[in-house]
């Protein structure tokens, strides 16, 4: 096994790992018809697989950016789908504890305010402007246009819980770091 560059730090894998997928990263979030709505209309991810844990009170959410090919070829049996979500790459895992959604106490750090912890998500979209566009007429909150500050055209909204979320174009980001730091 090798790596796509090399860095200090960075060490061959251990054979063992073959098979290793890095799966999900999850959120918590406060109200699910508000952020499957914005994760599935606003950020176009898909519904992979949905798990109620009654006894627990809470349900999982797992979205990824699926194909229409890939959601005709998921399993239709539960379990089997489930397996399925397990094996893939790269899902959002959305994390609600039931009734917060009409609890004001709860909030969830976004890991930019202090202390700093998580950062963000990050979208690759075709056109950075085109999706702002979009962005503004559904009145979300902006950390950072397109435009503002030094690296541009990148951008920052806000999803549901406040979470941020980078948006980039590749190839724009590509000359950002190109221009801005040492590719």
């Amino acid at each position: 096994m090798s790596h796509c560059e090399k860095v200090d730090g960075m060490q061959i894998p251990d054979k063992e790992t073959e098979g290793y997928v890095f799966n999900h990263m999850m959120l918590r979030i406060k109200d699910p018809i508000k952020s499957l709505d914005f994760y599935s209309k606003i950020m176009g991810m898909r519904m992979v697989k949905k798990i109620d844990f009654p006894s627990m009170k809470f349900s999982l959410y797992f979205l990824g950016n699926l194909t229409d090919d890939e959601v005709k070829t998921a399993p239709q049996d539960s379990y089997d789908r489930t397996v399925w979500a397990f094996r893939q790459k790269g899902l959002l895992e959305l994390t609600h504890n039931w009734g917060s959604e009409n609890d004001d106490s709860v909030k969830f750090h976004d890991g930019n305010s202090e202390p700093k912890g998580f950062g963000h998500l990050c979208f690759s979209v075709p056109d950075v402007y085109a999706a702002c566009k979009r962005f503004e007429a559904y009145k979300m909150e902006f950390i950072k246009k397109p435009d503002d500050g030094s690296m541009k055209p990148l951008a920052f909204v806000k999803d549901p819980d406040g979470y941020w979320i980078e948006i980039i174009e590749a190839k724009a980001t590509a000359n950002i770091a190109k221009e801005l730091g040492k590719i």
